[in-house]
């Protein structure tokens, strides 16, 4: 998962440096942050799987992943960093749930847009 995270992060110009002291944090705080919404995403996708795993059952012969598939993912993951981003450092909880919230209403603004 680090791996992946930090192939990512060097793709979109975080610098991935690792702390001496304490080698499981990164030396940039961007970094450290992105890299903690990143694992926040891959527990909530988890548990939406573990919640109904019909609908993200896997089919014997699956694809891999497009380029087109890859973009969206990239482009989604991008909007919830960049919405972070905005928010005030004393903000707390009740700033990531606005975040969440403002997300959701987008999401779903688009979802009647295109309907």
């Amino acid at each position: 998962m680090r791996t992946a995270f930090e192939a990512w992060a060097q793709r979109e110009g975080h610098i991935t440096r690792r702390r001496e002291d304490k080698p499981e944090e990164y030396l940039v705080y961007e970094t450290q942050r992105r890299w903690v919404i990143w694992q926040a995403a891959l527990t909530h996708g988890a548990k939406a799987a573990a919640e109904a795993p019909s609908k993200f059952a896997k089919e014997p012969q699956a694809a891999a992943v497009t380029q087109d598939e890859a973009a969206v993912r990239n482009r989604v993951l991008n909007e919830v960093l960049d919405a972070f981003s905005e928010l005030d450092e004393a903000a707390g909880m009740e700033g990531v749930l606005k975040v969440i919230q403002g997300l959701k209403k987008k999401q779903k603004d688009v979802a009647e847009a295109k309907a």
